[in-house]
């Protein structure tokens, strides 16, 4: 039996926190926040990973402001929760981790139905994934947003958070003004990388005032945006770069865009018809429709191995001189170990804690050495089934196809 590597046991430090053990609970969506509130399904699915040994669980895709929702139970940083968020966190702590939310902004990813506005982005145009027409965001409307994303930062601190997130990949707002895919713009935020990054280098620096002394900032990025005429990986370590010298405590390494290659994100294949079958009409009829006349041109399978970001954040690895989160397909001690080996600071898991919140726990004891999850993304397809446990969603995959078609004609 392999023996998982000795440093994944040992504390660390991240800014000003030091957590646990080095192994982090990934900002994966739950969808359990409903009216944008924390419920006590989100309280008990991140105090039920804590408890089952994790260094720090991540509350995901939480938005800084109204414009920034994409769907319809995401979490919404304001001030009337945080009563809700500090029972979240406190039940959190006591569970024996360290507690991160992830904030962003979705930029053109959205709907009217959810955002209550016309969405935004970096540049105007048309969205297939609303669809809608996007408005390009102007220059007082961006310096409002980086208010917001600071803004985010002391609720979070007012909710009892130890740690920030935030979120500047796979193709949400701040990705899109990085990449050229999605920035046209003709002013100082589009057309070279250095004026690109105009956006995100607002946001860092407010964030950073926001958290000050006590807060951990990590952000996600990408390594590269995974399609052709997005961002590469010799641009993105120029971003990842310039995140270092903007402060930010850890980078987490990931990759993917969206609304242009979705399952780049998390690899593997998209179980077409449970996404379709769990798909409401009457808010999605639109998206509906383009999955069943579409879907295989729309999401594109991408092959799975584990530790699937490897060869790219081993780049990263050598060109930044910074604490660096492992995440993708870390499904196994061997996986583990390789990453641990190759001089990564922290690990971030999501999928195998959905399988098994304590897995964690199990690869300390040594009971298990790798996770039952298939990686078959049944858990993803269910996404719009709000009524099931988020832990619960991967035995869907146990199924046999019939099985899931009953369930799936069930509702």
């Amino acid at each position: 039996m392999s023996t998982i590597n000795d440093k994944v046991f040992t504390p660390g430090k991240i800014g000003p926190i030091e957590i646990k053990n080095r192994t982090i609970r990934a900002s994966a969506y739950e969808g359990m926040a409903d009216g944008h509130t924390p419920t006590r399904q989100l309280i008990d699915y991140h105090t039920s990973v804590a408890r089952g040994g994790i260094g720090m669980t991540s509350v995901a895709y939480a938005a800084v402001t109204k414009s920034g929702l994409s769907f319809h139970r995401q979490l919404w940083m304001r001030e009337e929760i945080i009563p809700q968020l500090r029972e979240l966190t406190d039940s959190i702590h006591q569970g024996g981790a360290k507690a991160c939310v992830q904030l962003g902004h979705c930029g053109n990813m959205s709907h009217r139905r959810y955002c209550g506005c016309r969405p935004v982005g970096a540049s105007g145009g048309f969205n297939l994934y609303s669809p809608t027409v996007v408005h390009g965001l102007k220059k007082d409307e961006i310096e409002q947003i980086v208010k917001d994303f600071g803004n985010a930062v002391r609720i979070a601190r007012k909710g009892g958070f130890d740690a920030v997130e935030i979120h500047a990949g796979h193709g949400y707002l701040i990705s899109q003004f990085l990449s050229p895919y999605t920035n046209h713009r003709k002013d100082e935020f589009g057309g070279s990388l250095e004026n690109r990054m105009r956006f995100m280098d607002m946001v860092m620096k407010e964030v950073m005032e926001a958290a000050g002394d006590d807060i951990a900032v990590l952000v996600k990025t990408n390594t590269r945006d995974g399609f052709k005429g997005g961002m590469e990986v010799d641009d993105c370590i120029k971003v990842a770069k310039r995140l270092q010298e903007l402060g930010a405590h850890c980078l987490v390494l990931s990759g993917g865009f969206v609304s242009k290659a979705p399952m780049y994100v998390m690899k593997g294949r998209m179980p077409m018809r449970t996404l379709w079958g769990y798909m409401p009409w009457k808010s999605l009829w639109w998206l509906k429709i383009g999955i069943a006349l579409a879907g295989k041109l729309l999401i594109k399978n991408e092959p799975f191995q584990e530790a699937f970001f490897y060869d790219d954040a081993i780049k990263f690895r050598e060109a930044l001189d910074m604490p660096l989160a492992f995440v993708g397909g870390l499904n196994s001690v061997e996986s583990i170990n390789k990453v641990m080996e190759a001089g990564f600071d922290f690990i971030q898991m999501a999928r195998p804690l959905v399988y098994d919140p304590e897995f964690v726990n199990k690869l300390r004891d040594g009971k298990v050495t790798k996770s039952g999850c298939q990686h078959a993304n049944y858990c993803v397809a269910r996404i719009w089934n709000y009524d099931m446990q988020c832990h619960e969603h991967c035995q869907v995959a146990r199924f046999q196809k019939k099985e899931l078609e009953r369930n799936i004609r069930k509702g």
